[in-house]
C-alpha cells in the first residue's frame, strides 16, 4: 500500500487524445433527389498540458495517479455534424519541476513560474469527413480520413525546489528554527536530529515588501555527495539556489566541531557540483545564546578563516552582542544583520516594480502634482500600475481545428 507524503520524482505514462474520424455519409431527406455527401469532420483529440502551481509543493498526486490520459476527439457523423474536439488534461505541478523522457532522457519541459504552460503530448488531428471531397466530377465521393493518432510516452518528473537561498548544514543545526524566526514557516521544530524530512520553503518578507524565498533541506552528513544516508535525495533541491547559506552548531553538540563540521560541508558540496560550490554563500554561526558557542567562535574563525555571521534563533533575545559578550568580535551579530546580508546577495525587487523592466527613476524628478490635473509624465513614478498595452486576446476558434 502507497502511504509517502512527499514526493519529488516520479514517473507517469502520458496519452494525448486521439483523434475522431470524418464521416462518410450521404443526405436522405423527402423530396430531396441526390442530396449529395454531408459527412462532418472529426473533432481534434486534448492535448496533455503541464503548469506551474504555487498551491501544490509535491509530485504525490501524480505517484497515486501515474497516467495521464487526455480526452479522444468525437467522431464526425452525418448532416454535416463536427465531432466535439477533446477536452485537453491540464496536470498542476509545483514550481521547479523538471519533465524528462524516462528512454532517451531528453529534457521535455521545465516549469519555473506560476501559471506555465507546457504542452507535452499534442492530441491527434480530426479526420475529414466526405463532405470536404465532393467535386463536379466526384460527386458521391466515399473517401474520408482517419484521425490522426495520439502522441504517448513515459516521462520522468523530478522536483527540484525553486528558492533564492537555500540553507545547508549538518542535522540538529538548527535550520528548520533560523527559517521560522525569519519567514511564516512552520517545520517541525525538536532537539533531536533529523526532525526535517521533507524541503521545507518560507518566504522572508523585507521592508519594501521585497520576497527572498528560503528553503530548508533535511540534514546533511559526511558522504552525502556519494549516496550516504539521504544527501543526493535532498542535495538536488539545492542546485536552484542562488545564496547558499551555511548553518553551523556553534555550540558543538553532540560533541561535534564546528570547524570540521563547515570544511565536511564545503567538501560535499563541491563533490556533488563544482558550480553549485562557486555560487555566493553566507556562514552562520547559530546558537551563540549558549557558553559552549561563545568559546568555539574564536577558533571558527581561526581555523576556517570565516567571519560568519553570529544569531541565535531565541526570539527573547534582543541585544545578542551584550547577551552574549561579543562586543569584541568584529564580524556581524544577531538576525537582522543575517536578514540585511542575505538582502544583499539576493537583492530581490519589491513587488511593486517586479513588472518594471527597468528600475522606477528617482523621486527628485518627478514633475510638481500639486495642480488640478497629475502630468502624464508622473505616471511613470507610479510603479504599481501597469501602464503596458494589454494584449489581445485571441478569438474562440469556431468549427473543426485540424
Amino acid at each position: 500500500m502507497k502511504t509517502r507524503s512527499f514526493i519529488d520524482q516520479v514517473e507517469v505514462q502520458v496519452r494525448s487524445g486521439k483523434g475522431g474520424d470524418g464521416a462518410a455519409s450521404f443526405r436522405r431527406e423527402a423530396l430531396v433527389p441526390f442530396g449529395g455527401p454531408d459527412g462532418g469532420d472529426g473533432g481534434r483529440g486534448g492535448d496533455v498540458v503541464l503548469r506551474g502551481s504555487t498551491h501544490v509543493n509535491s509530485l504525490i498526486s501524480l505517484f497515486f495517479e501515474p497516467r495521464l490520459f487526455a480526452e479522444d476527439g468525437v467522431p464526425g457523423s452525418g448532416g454535416r455534424c463536427f465531432g466535439r474536439r477533446g477536452k485537453d488534461l491540464v496536470v498542476d505541478v509545483p514550481c521547479g519541476t523538471l519533465a524528462t523522457d524516462a528512454e532517451t532522457g531528453l529534457l521535455v519541459a521545465d516549469i519555473t513560474s506560476p501559471g506555465q504552460r507546457v504542452v507535452i503530448a499534442k492530441g491527434g488531428a480530426g479526420g475529414y469527413g466526405n463532405v470536404h471531397f465532393k467535386s463536379a466530377v466526384n460527386q458521391a465521393p466515399t473517401e474520408h480520413t482517419a484521425g490522426g493518432p495520439a502522441e504517448e510516452m513515459r516521462l520522468k518528473l523530478e522536483l527540484k525546489t525553486i528558492a533564492d537561498a537555500g540553507l545547508l548544514g549538518f542535522p540538529n543545526a538548527g535550520k528548520s528554527s533560523l527559517i521560522t524566526a525569519v519567514s511564516s514557516a512552520t517545520p517541525k521544530i525538536a532537539s533531536y536530529p533529523f526532525t526535517t524530512l521533507n524541503p521545507i520553503v518560507g518566504t522572508m518578507t523585507c521592508e519594501d515588501y521585497a520576497q527572498i524565498r528560503i528553503a530548508d533541506v533535511p540534514g546533511i552528513i559526511e558522504g552525502a555527495s556519494d549516496g550516504v544516508g539521504l544527501g543526493l535525495a535532498f542535495l538536488k533541491h539545492l542546485e536552484r539556489s542562488r545564496v547558499l547559506v551555511y548553518v553551523i552548531d556553534m555550540a558543538g553538540t553532540d560533541n561535534r566541531k564546528p570547524w570540521d563540521d563547515f570544511k565536511v560541508l564545503e567538501k560535499e558540496i563541491a563533490a556533488y557540483s563544482p558550480e553549485l560550490a562557486e555560487r555566493p554563500r553566507l556562514v552562520v554561526a547559530n546558537k551563540m545564546d549558549r557558553a559552549a558557542a561563545r568559546k568555539n567562535l574564536a577558533r571558527f574563525v581561526r581555523e576556517t578563516g570565516e567571519s560568519p555571521i553570529a544569531l541565535s534563533c531565541e526570539p527573547s533575545l534582543k541585544d545578542l552582542r551584550e547577551y552574549a559578550d561579543l562586543k569584541g568580535y568584529a564580524g556581524p551579530v544577531g538576525m537582522d544583520a543575517f536578514r540585511a546580508e542575505l538582502r544583499r546577495l539576493v537583492n530581490p525587487k519589491p513587488r511593486a516594480h517586479q513588472h518594471l523592466e527597468e528600475p522606477p527613476p528617482p523621486l527628485h524628478e518627478m514633475p510638481d502634482t500639486t495642480g488640478d490635473e497629475i502630468p502624464a509624465e508622473a505616471l511613470r513614478f507610479a510603479t504599481f500600475l501597469k501602464l503596458d498595452a494589454p494584449k489581445k486576446k485571441s478569438h474562440p476558434s469556431r468549427g473543426n481545428i485540424h
